[in-house]
């Protein structure tokens, strides 16, 4: 008898120590993956330096909740075999929707990444879906405008990246070459569709003049009867943003 009703004790031990494993592993499995990246983002990237295969790169993060204390990383490869390293993000500005943006510059002749986020002690990746980043442009942003090359006016090359929101959409580029005295706008064209489903357009600025001081521009793209701006954050892109050699 007394064999059989400890026999029974260890089943049943046995039993409920089963039983609060199998409720702890639905607890955690009940996570969805994706939740370790929804505080963090890449917003955009620009290729700022590239000359004998190294590519500098601005880029740009955006974290989404009110943690007291927080830090941003681009974790990135410099060379293949190499340690990755960190290079630490500053804070730019806060968005319209409470959200913060932060920048960070990497050189490198491998370009690949992914961002790091500590927010009050708990570190968050965004690792691109496993697939790290490499020469993505654009990340949550609406729009974004690409770096040009050299800068010969009277003619100046625009190119934007955006987000495929809806198929009809109206994108121009709004520029002045007197420091906003007066404006004009002129419309983009679609170029082409990338693998991820972003839409890169351009457009050519002609003015007969070749001084750019006071040559500023913007580029709009309004769909789905709302306009966003890309406008370097408030301060506009004048011919210094472009790619340096």
């Amino acid at each position: 008898m007394t064999t059989k009703t400890s026999t029974a004790k260890r089943a049943l031990a046995v039993a409920t120590a089963l039983s609060i494993i199998l409720c702890a592993f639905c607890v955690f499995t009940a996570i969805p993956a994706a939740a370790a990246t929804d505080n963090v983002k890449l917003y955009s990237a620009d290729t700022y330096f590239c000359k004998y295969g190294i590519t500098g790169t601005n880029v740009f993060v955006q974290t989404k909740d009110n943690a007291k204390n927080q830090k941003v990383y681009v974790h990135y490869n410099h060379l293949k075999g190499e340690a990755w390293q960190d290079s630490e993000a500053t804070y730019v500005t806060t968005l319209n929707d409470g959200s913060k943006l932060w920048k960070a510059y990497i050189s490198s002749y491998n370009t690949e990444y992914v961002i790091k986020y500590v927010a009050d002690g708990r570190t968050y990746w965004d690792n691109n879906n496993d697939k790290n980043y490499t020469s993505e442009r654009i990340g949550s942003a609406p729009v974004t405008v690409n770096r040009s090359g050299y800068v010969y006016l009277p003619y100046f090359n625009v190119s934007a990246t955006l987000q495929n929101y809806a198929y009809v959409k109206d994108v121009k580029v709004r520029y002045t070459v007197n420091n906003w005295a007066s404006f004009k706008d002129i419309p983009m064209t679609y170029s082409n569709t990338n693998a991820d489903g972003t839409e890169n357009w351009t457009a050519v600025i002609k003015e007969n003049k070749t001084d750019t001081t006071g040559f500023h521009y913007c580029v709009s793209y309004k769909v789905n009867g709302k306009t966003y701006w890309a406008n370097n954050f408030g301060m506009n892109y004048d011919a210094s943003y472009r790619v340096y050699p």
